[in-house]
């Protein structure tokens, strides 16, 4: 995977290939405005600015202290996406590995396999809340000791899962569970932004968000064997030893990206390794204050518009048939446990790891191109939203291939085909919502995953509650239609964004806190 992901970055950030000129950053397209002056961070008018091998400004434009994240090697930016992509897939992974083991679960507790599903549920809505207590500390300590802290959480708790003996214990260890993994899906986020540039963030959101996107995927994989031949018990051991390795690692491997521009550079031959410190690496002046928590709930409209079509689209792509599969493949093809986790897992895997090579390269070459037709080489985060097309259309056909085939009882090649597609779409949709978000508003990146992890959380976790129910109730083709049009409702804010989110965003302006992260 490194060598895959190696030519993420030109070198540009080394150093190798980049230019310093004095260009004039209000030269150019004067409908770019206020976009190209925030992009070029903070390059005053008249300033040198670093340009990359194609002659383009650097965006952000990286400061001359070697501790700027946006400075550090090649190498080391690969190794942070990866592992902040891993510990994303260890959220849902830590989730969702049980879910084709609900029958021996159920059998074990004496419940249905519906009720036995709310444990995932339960789960999934305290990953939703738990991020907004750790964006806070996070921007205030770092991101470095804050995942460190949660991961640990994760894997304890995960631990305490496997070794419940009753069902309100199981329940009260999947809230610290929830709450623990929450910081996978945000900060990581984060992280990506403070490391890579304008032209390369849609590949590094992509393999970010094709790891969060396929861990709920790959799961079922290994869960429904263990279940099966094993202990129930061990799809809970198993994400809490993945925690605790991938704890180690990050330990002696990851190092702190928060970093505040403008603030005065530490002379030290070993910028890097001064990173690795689990302390004292707080932004100069930084204090938490009880606003910290209070002021992420002041909502954007290009942030809520797109956190709203993506929470329906991932519910209905990716949670829906992970806390459906085991009742219904049950129910209509006799499969046991592994048999399950086989059909759910590489259908979806399949379908998401195809949309991941398609829409981050087809993202960041459609800026690259936009980009190079501007003498300025500034260009609107709009331009990222042409990529969700793809997406937006094969979402919903998908869907009601999954429902018309369950409903009508085909072979169960119909069903996997029909949520394969649908994974396809999503990893494209999120690929472009994430790097949309984040080129609107990079500073503020962990708040902005934030968003989009609670309302993709708290909209996933009601699946449980009335998927099978709503099926049995109308039927599967129409309640495929029924979720088909939602997500079309959901859809057109964004298809307002495309050609009006610019002045949306103009009239709203800039969030101020983090600004100068």
């Amino acid at each position: 995977m490194a060598s895959k992901n190696s030519d993420i970055i030109d070198d540009h950030s080394s150093g190798k290939g980049v230019e310093s000129k004095g260009v004039d950053s209000s030269v150019g397209d004067p409908e770019l405005g206020q976009d190209l002056h925030v992009s070029l961070g903070q390059s005053e008018k008249g300033s040198n600015l670093k340009l990359d091998k194609t002659g383009l400004p650097l965006v952000p434009q990286p400061s001359d202290d070697p501790s700027d994240p946006l400075n550090f090697p090649q190498w080391v930016k690969v190794a942070i996406l990866l592992q902040v992509s891993f510990l994303a897939l260890l959220g849902p992974l830590n989730q969702a590995t049980v879910n084709p083991a609900f029958v021996p679960l159920a059998a074990h507790f004496r419940i249905s396999t519906v009720e036995a599903s709310y444990q995932t549920t339960i789960a999934i809505a305290f990953a939703g809340i738990g991020s907004f207590v750790w964006v806070p500390l996070a921007n205030t300590y770092g991101r470095r000791p804050i995942l460190l802290f949660t991961t640990l959480i994760a894997a304890a708790s995960s631990l305490g899962s496997g070794k419940a003996l009753t069902w309100s214990q199981l329940i009260a260890t999947r809230v610290l569970n929830g709450l623990g993994t929450s910081s996978f899906f945000t900060l990581g986020a984060g992280m990506v932004s403070d490391t890579f540039f304008l032209h390369e963030k849609g590949r590094a959101m992509g393999i970010f968000t094709v790891f969060l996107t396929n861990s709920a995927h790959i799961a079922p994989i290994p869960g429904g064997f263990l279940g099966q031949f094993v202990s129930y018990r061990w799809c809970y051991y198993l994400p809490a030893i993945l925690d605790f390795a991938m704890f180690v690692i990050m330990l002696f491997c990851l190092p702190e990206t928060l970093y505040l521009r403008g603030s005065t550079p530490v002379v030290t031959d070993k910028p890097i390794l001064r990173r690795m410190k689990l302390w004292g690496l707080r932004p100069e002046g930084k204090h938490l204050e009880a606003a910290d928590f209070l002021r992420q709930l002041i909502m954007y409209p290009t942030v809520v518009l797109t956190a709203l079509y993506y929470s329906v689209t991932f519910t209905l792509s990716s949670i829906l048939p992970a806390v459906t599969s085991a009742t219904l493949f049950r129910r209509l093809y006799k499969f046991n446990a592994s048999q399950t986790g086989l059909a759910l897992g590489i259908g979806t895997l399949v379908g998401s790891t195809l949309g991941e090579l398609l829409g981050g390269v087809v993202v960041d070459r459609s800026m690259y191109l936009n980009r190079k037709g501007k003498k300025d080489g500034g260009i609107v985060p709009e331009i990222r939203l042409q990529g969700i097309w793809v997406g937006a259309i094969l979402q919903p056909i998908g869907l009601l291939i999954w429902g018309f085939c369950i409903q009508y009882k085909t072979p169960y090649i119909g069903p996997t085909m029909g949520f394969g597609i649908m994974c396809f779409a999503i990893q494209i949709i999120s690929t472009v919502l994430y790097s949309y978000n984040a080129d609107c508003y990079r500073p503020q990146t962990s708040e902005i995953a934030q968003v989009l992890n609670f309302a993709r959380q708290t909209v996933g976790m009601t699946t449980g509650f009335w998927s099978i129910p709503l099926g049995d109730s109308i039927g599967f083709q129409w309640m495929a239609v029924t979720m088909a049009l939602v997500g079309l409702v959901t859809f057109l804010p964004v298809v307002y964004l495309m050609f009006h989110g610019k002045t949306i965003r103009g009239r709203m302006g800039a969030p101020t806190y983090n600004s100068g992260f």
